[in-house]
């Protein structure tokens, strides 16, 4: 299993939004070649390339697809159906059906799907992103803000078995997010509470060697890049401290276009997850239903060096989830930028490219 690296970091600019309509591959055409990053596969992603059909071309991005859109399969069901559709990895996000973080047994079950992964070929992230997985009642209960300290630890020790899994799986980064700031709680309070609540995981993340990647999400207290970068500053700028960056959440609600979104946070990318949106509404579409021009999204994260996984996310979609993991690669491939041919040592194109 290949792992991110960490990256060097810089600065994020400003602009105005992103309310172009939606332009799908077939509609704009490819983006134009970018450099290959870093780490990238092009062998593994042309034979995924051909598998998905369309007439897709190796790409230096891998692109994987989320567990929560597929969370009426088994997993073994899941993994395999993504692997024979030519993804080149999975979000897995931890949850009772699908490598249940609180089962007595996680470490045998984390061991097993391990080995299918190995068996399949697939990288992994590991997303933490289950609804109802330590709450019953409350989605997305109890988060790192609530009032009630051993709620906050509760949430704060499933983060800490998600790093765990994820070392063993051998995932290149943890998903995570801050939560909604509870009601009558103070926005200085919020703050303190996700600094502390994490300051145990990011202890973890750095003994395992795995980054920590929180993404911005509407409605949450940490609901923008700009938000990371408070976070970042609070604690000090922690190596293992990093993003998750939701292309449709940039359509939503940054001030910045998502191929700027991408460019502004390349630094400090970790994770990124991918879907269409439409401006103001925050509801992940499949692709071709909302408002995001791909291709020059597709070229800035490939122009970044960004090696970890791309992954769709459509958790509102499982239903038809099958239908959606099939129809979703082949847009992505179609949209992305093609890897540059290799060349032989007189930098001539090689002969068998």
């Amino acid at each position: 299993m290949s792992r991110n690296p960490e990256q060097e970091r810089n600065r994020e600019p400003n602009r105005e939004p992103n309310r172009e309509p939606n332009r799908g591959p077939d509609e704009a055409g490819a983006a134009p070649g970018a450099g290959a990053a870093p780490g990238a596969v092009p062998g593994k992603a042309a034979e995924a390339g051909d598998r998905a059909g369309g007439g897709a071309v190796a790409s230096p991005l891998r692109f994987g697809y989320g567990t929560n859109g597929l969370a009426d399969l088994r997993l073994d069901d899941a993994l395999a159906l993504l692997a024979d559709l030519g993804y080149d990895g999975v979000g897995l996000t931890l949850d009772h059906m699908h490598l249940d973080p609180l089962a007595d047994d996680l470490a045998a079950r984390t061991r097993r799907v391990a080995a299918r992964l190995d068996a399949l070929g697939l990288d992994v992230t590991v997303e933490t992103g289950a609804r109802y997985v330590l709450d019953p009642r409350r989605k997305h209960g109890p988060s790192l803000l609530d009032p009630d300290p051993e709620d906050r630890a509760r949430r704060t020790d499933l983060l800490v078995r998600a790093v765990g899994v994820a070392a063993d799986l051998g995932a290149h980064a943890v998903h995570c997010f801050s939560g909604v700031t509870p009601a009558g709680t103070d926005e200085d309070t919020a703050w303190k509470r996700l600094a502390e609540s994490l300051a145990p995981v990011l202890d973890a993340a750095a003994t395992a060697g795995v980054p920590l990647a929180v993404e911005p999400e509407p409605g949450h207290l940490l609901s923008s890049i700009a938000d990371f970068h408070t976070l970042r500053r609070t604690l000090g700028d922690p190596e293992l401290l990093g993003l998750t960056l939701d292309i449709g959440h940039c359509q939503c609600l940054e001030p910045l276009p998502p191929a700027d979104c991408v460019r502004a946070a390349a630094p400090w990318l970790r994770h990124v997850q991918i879907e269409d949106m439409r401006r103001g509404v925050h509801e992940h579409l499949p692709f071709g239903d909302g408002e995001i021009d791909f291709p020059p999204v597709l070229e800035a994260l490939a122009a970044t060096g960004y090696q970890g996984l791309t992954v769709v996310e459509l958790p509102r979609h499982s239903h038809a989830g099958p239908h959606h993991a099939e129809r979703s690669l082949p847009f992505l491939r179609r949209a992305a930028p093609a890897s540059p041919p290799r060349t032989n040592r007189s930098g001539e194109p090689s002969a068998t490219h």
